[in-house]
């Protein structure tokens, strides 16, 4: 990893069948940061899905960035982070923010969603994905249980 950063994508996955009502209020309640298993630079994700009960599926951790889902630059201390829209789904971003400059020590939360029709059955699938990064190091391992440095929401309503 050339940057010394710690990443942590968190991403919750549904059908429309669970759109409304307690199904909403549960998946709304779920955790969108979850304590790191270590303080190292390191790339973790996490999948929370419906089919799976929302029960949290660590992916194996990672020391390499991708860079077409997320753009960092450091220059004299800040780091530029820029989540990147990969996703082939509704809503299309065209109007995207700027980039976020952190300080070392600071870190960032960047929501956004999308909803896509199934190919084999033209059912729904909704995705929300969280990125949560840290620039310089991290000493607290419940770091992106707090309150982020800068907080990036792009969701948008989902039909």
């Amino acid at each position: 990893m050339d940057v010394d950063v710690v990443v942590q994508w968190v991403r919750t996955e549904w059908t429309k069948a669970s759109r409304g009502g307690v199904s909403a209020g549960l998946r709304n309640s779920l955790p969108v940061a979850f304590a790191l298993p270590h303080t190292k630079a390191a790339v973790h994700e996490v999948f929370q899905r419906e089919w799976e009960d929302y029960e949290p599926v660590w992916s194996e951790e990672s020391s390499s960035i991708d860079r077409m889902r997320l753009g960092l630059r450091e220059e004299d201390g800040i780091l530029a982070v820029q989540l990147q829209d990969v996703m082939l789904a509704a809503p299309r971003r065209w109007a995207r923010p700027s980039p976020v400059r952190l300080q070392r020590g600071e870190w960032v939360r960047w929501q956004l969603n999308h909803r896509w029709v199934r190919p084999r059955d033209g059912g729904w699938n909704y995705e929300m994905t969280t990125l949560n990064l840290a620039y310089g190091g991290v000493a607290d391992l419940k770091v992106f249980l707090g309150k982020p440095t800068r907080l990036v929401d792009e969701r948008a309503r989902l039909r």
